[in-house]
């Protein structure tokens, strides 16, 4: 298990800055498909906007949670496991919603489903351009990478 560390000004503005920037890729994304599949503003619009606040907070904890996870934070690993366990717990929020606002379990499979498969390809994409920025991000400590004291190879005098 690496050491990491937080840089810049702590991880939970980066967890919550984080949410808001998907949040707004995420709800284009329902509203799109929700109005596709639907072919109702009203529905599509409820969808999208409600899904707003419930995914930014569902979103944040999840992010939460994975800081909990110290496990290569710079793999592309880390952030297809990120996507496709996001995907699920969105996946959920979303058809729990499209199931409310439009009352048709065919649409809320269909708009689940849809989004399924474009989001974690977004989230995936998201990810990588958040390693981008520094502010609060993990990163590997350095001290894991040196070695331990009493272990070096220096010569006895």
């Amino acid at each position: 298990m690496q050491l990491v560390k937080v840089t810049g000004h702590g991880g939970r503005w980066r967890s919550f800055t984080k949410a808001v920037s998907w949040r707004i890729i995420g709800t284009l994304d329902t509203f799109i498909w929700s109005l596709l599949i639907t072919k109702q503003a009203i529905a599509a619009g409820s969808i999208a906007s409600t899904e707003t606040v419930t995914k930014i907070a569902l979103f944040y904890l999840h992010e939460r949670a994975w800081r909990l996870i110290v496990w290569a934070p710079d793999s592309h690993m880390r952030s297809i496991l990120k996507a496709v366990s996001w995907r699920f717990v969105g996946s959920l929020d979303t058809f729990i919603l499209s199931l409310i606002f439009t009352g048709k379990l065919k649409y809320a499979v269909s708009i689940a489903t849809a989004e399924a498969l474009t989001k974690i390809i977004l989230f995936y994409l998201h990810e990588r351009a958040w390693r981008l920025v520094r502010w609060g991000r993990l990163e590997k400590d350095a001290a894991a990478d040196a070695p331990a004291p009493g272990l070096t190879a220096e010569p006895a005098a």
